[in-house]
């Protein structure tokens, strides 16, 4: 059996033991993976209130050459600063995600400079390519016909979101100028506006959404 095959049999029967739970990718670099530790409790907490997900709210941290990594369908990175993946690092990534993994790279300011020459030792023959606003992840649940929302302004740039697709299927989100993880944080933290973090919390659920039904 190839090894592909081994992989994606084994990713499986993880998700089918524990499909109840995502984690947070716990990288190397000095970056600080940790940021927005309330994000991800409330975005599972409104996607089960929402669109009928029944998931847990405990939160596992994971690192990218972890064999635990197969244990989750759907795993959340963000920071401000450094990122680093080792060769060990980045054949394990890249084969989560060609396994049916999905990760969600959400930059919290600051990371893009170093994330994008990582991203190229998991996938050395692929590049980012901006999503366009017809794209069904803006659309299967909640409606962005505008594409990616704003939630925190840093350089006056449009939000992006960009993602690498493999045969037919998006493997990789990065959201970009856009702070998704500020807004899903407790409302105190950041003091946003309601509506804003109800934007933030309705495009995380269909992030979710798209990645357990595709």
């Amino acid at each position: 059996m190839r090894q592909s095959t081994i992989l994606l049999v084994f990713l499986m029967i993880s998700i089918t033991l524990s499909a109840q739970e995502l984690a947070v990718l716990q990288y190397s670099g000095g970056g600080d993976w940790y940021s927005n530790p309330t994000a991800l409790p409330n975005l599972i907490r409104f996607c089960n209130e929402h669109i009928n997900t029944t998931l847990d709210e405990r939160t596992d941290n994971v690192s990218p050459d972890s064999v635990d990594l197969y244990n989750y369908p759907f795993v959340h990175m963000t920071g401000h600063g450094n990122v680093f993946f080792t060769g060990e690092e980045a054949e394990n990534l890249r084969n989560y995600l060609l396994s049916g993994g999905f990760l969600h790279i959400d930059d919290n300011y600051g990371m893009d400079q170093y994330l994008r020459k990582e991203l190229a030792k998991i996938f050395p023959n692929q590049e980012l390519e901006e999503l366009p606003v017809d794209h069904p992840l803006f659309s299967n649940h909640f409606k962005f016909p505008s594409g990616l929302p704003k939630i925190h302004e840093h350089d006056n740039s449009r939000p992006q979101a960009f993602g690498i697709t493999l045969e037919g299927r998006l493997v990789l989100l990065y959201t970009f100028e856009s702070d998704l993880g500020d807004g899903w944080e407790n409302p105190e933290i950041h003091n946003d506006p309601e509506e804003v973090r109800l934007k933030a919390l309705r495009m995380g659920a269909n992030i979710v959404k798209y990645a357990f039904e595709n």
